[in-house]
């Protein structure tokens, strides 16, 4: 317990340089599927953060941690069983990410620390389950019938009479704030041609977007040891809610070598 106590000071000084890493504001877009990038923080953090009177007052005799560690990579993440030229159907799949984020940790060399998950998309989720095809099949029954897909939708579960604001396309944008958004992302929707072909690429996915916001976008594991302390049925998902496409998931370590 100690070891994983003395990390909070660790990741509140961290915080400027774990901003750095992800290039500040909207900086995933500068870091690319599979780049790595390490920062050493300053050795009198270790200094700070660890105290073996603290440890000896607990009975916990802990052995000393080596240096600390930051290391963020983006991680390329392709769908399972997806058929060539496939197009995006809607479909909820769901995909193992631990294998991925242990060889990561195994080659940073950090023993103590936290990995930190998230998703790099408004229309998929990080969750800690067990990961096992029947149940895979029951997330995505479960999931699209409390939040079905509008009437409109390319999804098989489509439900009539399901309608989402989101989904009225031709109305999008929807204000100066979200025209902004669009030109901002590569899209000169003044033109009244790349508007109608912003709107023709956009799926009809507010059901997407909803399931996500409930399962949520992140996720922290402790690591002690060298390992993700998980547990025996326990993986790290991505579930996608808009698929099958290629993702991405954001994925930094922070701790001790």
């Amino acid at each position: 317990m100690p070891r994983l106590l003395c990390l909070a000071p660790l990741l509140v000084a961290a915080l400027p340089t774990a901003s750095r890493a992800f290039g500040g504001r909207g900086g995933n877009r500068a870091l690319g599927a599979g780049h790595v990038s390490y920062h050493r923080l300053s050795s009198r953090l270790l200094d700070a953060s660890f105290s073996p009177s603290s440890a000896s007052d607990a009975g916990v005799a802990s052995p000393p941690l080596g240096r600390p560690i930051c290391a963020y990579k983006t991680i390329t993440i392709q769908p399972s069983g997806i058929r060539e030229g496939e197009l995006p159907r809607q479909a909820v799949s769901v995909e193992d990410l631990t294998p991925h984020l242990q060889s990561f940790l195994a080659a940073s060399g950090m023993q103590n620390g936290a990995v930190h998950v998230i998703s790099r998309h408004t229309t998929t989720a990080i969750t800690i389950n067990e990961r096992e095809s029947r149940l895979a099949q029951d997330v995505e029954d479960f999931f699209l019938q409390i939040c079905p897909p509008d009437e409109r939708s390319s999804s098989a579960q489509r439900r009539e009479g399901v309608r989402y604001l989101h989904n009225d396309i031709n109305q999008r944008p929807d204000g100066e704030e979200e025209a902004q958004r669009c030109r901002d992302n590569g899209w000169d929707i003044d033109n009244p041609q790349e508007l109608q072909r912003w709107r023709n690429q956009e799926p009809i996915n507010a059901h997407s977007h909803l399931i996500s916001m409930m399962v949520g976008s992140s996720e922290c594991i402790p690591v002690v040891d060298g390992e993700m302390v998980i547990g025996q049925w326990q993986s790290v998902l991505l579930v996608d809610l808009d698929g099958p496409r290629e993702r991405t998931v954001g994925v930094q370590l922070m701790g001790y070598e």
